[in-house]
């Protein structure tokens, strides 16, 4: 569904938030005190403007009650992003994502009304360590400390067996979940314990990043 989005905010985070929520089709506007940073992002977002978010007025002035989602991208100084978020959440936004640099700075986020809070740095390393140790993983969605969403193609060894074979599955022996399959422009969700892996094949897991790790290199020396 594509909706209104601003963007408060065009550091690093903010800038790749913006641009990536406008080339997903949104009707993004991106906002920063910088004029550099505003001029930067100019055709990579459907608006772009120059302008205080910590000032009640200047917010007004943009509508910015009119928007269904606001993400307040500024961290490094955490007094304007409490600020920012105040004046949000008074100005009428439904949604306000907020990010923060520390568990401190998030707990006050929560307490002032932020409908969502981000933790990109901490996020990001968390990733990062995740795909140190699995390292045949294309992408990672941590869900606990241990225990997470990944995205793997299809080794040799998986080619050609079923999933049950390979001890995918609530009750195989390996631990590893395949929630869908991705095969060239189709889907299969949830996938039957019969399903022969073909070369091409995506998969989503779920699964404990040991047991995933200990499967990966299975398959790598059985390849």
């Amino acid at each position: 569904m594509k909706g209104q989005i601003a963007v408060l905010g065009i550091g690093r985070f903010g800038y790749s938030l913006a641009n990536t929520l406008y080339e997903m089709g949104h009707d993004v506007m991106a906002m920063d005190i910088d004029e550099k940073r505003v001029d930067a992002i100019s055709s990579h977002v459907t608006h772009a403007v120059q302008g205080d978010a910590t000032s009640e007025a200047v917010l007004k002035e943009l509508g910015i009650g009119d928007f269904e989602i606001v993400v307040v991208a500024m961290g490094s100084t955490i007094e304007n992003s409490v600020l920012s978020t105040l004046l949000l959440k008074k100005l009428g936004v439904r949604y306000v994502i907020a990010r923060a640099v520390s568990d401190l700075h998030g707990d006050i986020l929560q307490k002032i009304g932020a409908d969502q809070v981000v933790f990109p740095q901490r996020d990001m390393g968390r990733r990062a360590a995740h795909g140190v140790l699995l390292i045949d993983v294309l992408d990672y969605m941590s869900v606990t400390q241990r225990y997470g969403i990944s995205l793997v193609r299809a080794l040799p060894y998986f080619v050609g067996k079923n999933l049950d074979d390979l001890g995918f599955g609530r009750k195989g022996k390996r631990g590893v979940a395949v929630l869908l399959i991705q095969r060239e422009k189709e889907i299969i969700i949830a996938p039957a314990e019969k399903e022969i892996v073909r070369p091409a094949d995506m998969l989503v897991v779920a699964a404990d990043d040991e047991n995933l790790a200990n499967l990966l290199s299975l398959a790598k020396k059985r390849k």
